[in-house]
């Protein structure tokens, strides 16, 4: 899993939530780290926040569908952005599933394994 928050708090919460139902997690702080290290890391899935600086997770998710490479990836958005705009532009660029903050770590990990094993 590659977790995506410019947020140190939120990142963390996310991370631990998944490694105690025993994924594997790597973290980066905004889309361009997470597009920068989505080839090291090879996840299988990644959660994106929408509002990030340099590069927001709207288009880190639509440049993650562009690439031929990572284009098979699950994605997440974890968002504070609940309108129903912001839930269709995320669609509109390949999100997978959209939850809101403050988010259900049950939720969370319901959604995760939804998407990774479904």
């Amino acid at each position: 899993m590659l977790v995506v928050d410019d947020d140190e708090v939120i990142r963390r919460l996310i991370s631990v939530n998944l490694q105690m139902e025993g994924f594997e997690v790597a973290t980066a702080v905004d889309g361009e780290e997470c597009l920068g290290k989505v080839h090291d890391v090879r996840p299988d899935l990644v959660t994106l926040d929408v509002m990030m600086p340099r590069l927001d997770g709207i288009r880190t998710a639509a440049r993650l569908r562009a690439d031929p490479r990572t284009r098979h990836l699950k994605i997440v958005m974890i968002s504070a952005c609940a309108q129903s705009a912001d839930i269709a532009r995320a669609r509109e660029a390949g999100v997978d599933a959209y939850l809101t903050k403050p988010f259900d770590p049950d939720q969370l990990i319901r959604v995760v394994r939804g998407l990774s094993f479904g």
